[in-house]
C-alpha cells in the first residue's frame, strides 16, 4: 500500500484516479502533476517506486498563506484572524471557520453575578494552593 501525504492510495487503481483522492488535486490538474513527476497516467499505484511517490502540495499551500501574511495583504489578515478569505459573508454564516457561537452582552444581572462569584471563588482557590 502506498501512503502519500497521510492518505493510503488504493493499489489496484490507476495513478491518475488515485491522485484525485488527495487534497487539492482534481481531474483538472492530475495531468500536470503526472507530467511534472514524469509518471505515466496508465500506471497502477503498486507499480510506482518510492521516488515517484514524493510530494509537497500542503507545504506549497502553507508557504503561500505564510507569504500572504508576511506582505500584509487583506487575504493574509483574514487568514490570521481565522475568518473566510474569499469574500463570504460572516454575519450569518462561517460557523466552521469562526467556531462555536459566543453570546456577548445578553446576560441578566443575576446570571452575571453568578459568573463573577464563580470567578472570584476560583481565584481564592488558586491563591491558597
Amino acid at each position: 500500500m502506498a501512503r502519500l501525504m497521510g492518505i493510503t492510495l488504493p493499489d489496484d487503481k490507476r495513478i491518475d484516479y488515485s491522485l484525485t483522492i488527495l487534497y487539492g488535486i482534481g481531474w483538472g490538474n492530475v495531468g500536470q502533476v503526472l507530467t511534472q513527476a514524469n509518471v505515466a497516467p496508465s500506471k497502477r499505484v503498486k507499480e510506482l517506486t518510492e521516488e515517484q511517490l514524493e510530494g509537497d502540495l500542503r507545504e506549497v499551500l502553507t508557504e503561500n498563506i505564510k507569504r500572504l501574511k508576511e506582505i500584509g495583504s487583506y487575504r493574509g489578515s483574514r487568514h490570521m484572524k481565522g475568518l473566510p478569505s474569499r469574500g463570504q459573508r460572516t454575519k450569518s454564516n462561517a460557523r466552521t471557520k469562526r467556531g462555536k457561537r459566543k453570546t456577548v452582552g445578553a446576560l441578566r444581572k443575576e446570571a452575571w453575578a453568578k459568573l463573577e462569584s464563580g470567578k472570584t471563588a476560583e481565584a481564592v482557590k488558586e491563591k491558597t494552593k
